[in-house]
């Protein structure tokens, strides 16, 4: 096992030019699904390596509830500097889980409420809220209720009729494409490794893109869906929405805001895309001599060496245990 068991912690450093790379070369809904299993598999094998070092390196401190034989030298000489380590490890796992565990039941609260402050509307696929101010989202399904796009009057009365139908077509395109899933699970990826912030961005920048391409290719007309987004950004810009997730929030944004970084802002990223050709979806796999299949085997590279570190770092460990407490 050795130094490598630390691998899982540090691969997801490699983050960052690998999102770049996916998000200007590859197409929004590859690049969202790529970039999100990557940040899943990263975050899982680091939680594990965290786990590893939790079991060598406390084993030995007086008065655990392990078996004596975990603390066998053998099994200590395992992990390199296993008590100091090892002892971390402990509140790095219980910020990890007290993170995990608000994000998600932050997540699921959030929608149970919206579903249940639309109960006294009618239960079409479409809710149109009296509100003054400008806001749209599109509501994921939760338990009996599917999914909705939910839109206020303030924001449809600044958009002409063609304008209108591109924003459902774009709302209606995150919930077809549950991009609530893709979002929840690269959040609670950063959550257990800070590492992946840069995915989580990323992905939700991605996840926008991929609901614009959907919109553009379901109206015709990808300079309507550029002028609704500019549209949509300026009356957000000027009336923020609070509370409820919406254009600027987790599953809504046709002029949301998700996906900040370097360089110009997401609006306009945006807009240059849609002002500019489609996007090509790729053969698969891609060829590594250009810059889509690139960024994607090195994704994919990292999360196999990743994973792989921590599968044996894994299999050493309960044969280490094993042979220490044998049956």
């Amino acid at each position: 096992m050795g130094v490598f068991v630390f691998l899982p912690l540090f691969l997801p450093l490699t983050a960052w030019p690998v999102a770049r790379l996916a998000g200007h070369r590859l197409h929004p809904r590859t690049a969202t699904r790529l970039l999100t299993a990557v940040a899943v598999v990263m975050a899982l094998c680091s939680t594990l390596c965290l786990a590893l070092l939790m079991v060598v390196g406390t084993a030995q401190l007086p008065g655990n509830p392990l078996p004596d034989g975990w603390s066998d030298p053998e099994v200590r000489a395992a992990v390199p500097y296993d008590a100091l380590v090892g002892q971390a490890a402990i509140p790095a796992l219980a910020a990890v889980a007290i993170a995990c565990g608000r994000t998600l039941r932050r997540h699921l609260r959030r929608t149970r409420d919206a579903h249940r402050a639309l109960d006294d509307l009618p239960g079409s696929p479409v809710a149109v809220l009296r509100d003054g101010r400008p806001y749209a989202y599109a509501l994921p399904p939760a338990g009996t209720n599917g999914g909705r796009v939910v839109v206020t009057t303030g924001l449809l009365g600044q958009l002409a009729s063609p304008e209108r139908r591109a924003l459902f077509a774009h709302e209606r395109a995150h919930l077809a494409g549950r991009h609530d899933r893709y979002l929840l699970a690269v959040r609670l990826a950063a959550r257990a490794n800070p590492f992946l912030l840069s995915l989580r961005t990323a992905v939700e920048y991605g996840a926008e893109r991929w609901a614009d391409e959907c919109a553009a290719q379901t109206v015709g007309d990808r300079a309507l869906v550029a002028r609704a987004i500019g549209k949509a950004a300026l009356a957000l810009s000027t009336a923020r929405s609070a509370g409820l997730p919406g254009f600027a929030g987790i599953t809504g944004g046709l002029g949301g805001s998700a996906g900040q970084g370097a360089g110009p802002g997401p609006v306009p990223r945006r807009v240059a895309a849609l002002l500019g050709p489609a996007p090509a979806a790729h053969a698969w796999p891609p060829s590594v001599f250009t810059a889509a299949g690139l960024a994607a085997w090195a994704a994919a590279g990292g999360t196999v060496l990743s994973a792989m570190s921590s599968a044996n770092s894994a299999v050493t460990m309960v044969l280490l245990l094993h042979a220490a407490t044998p049956l």
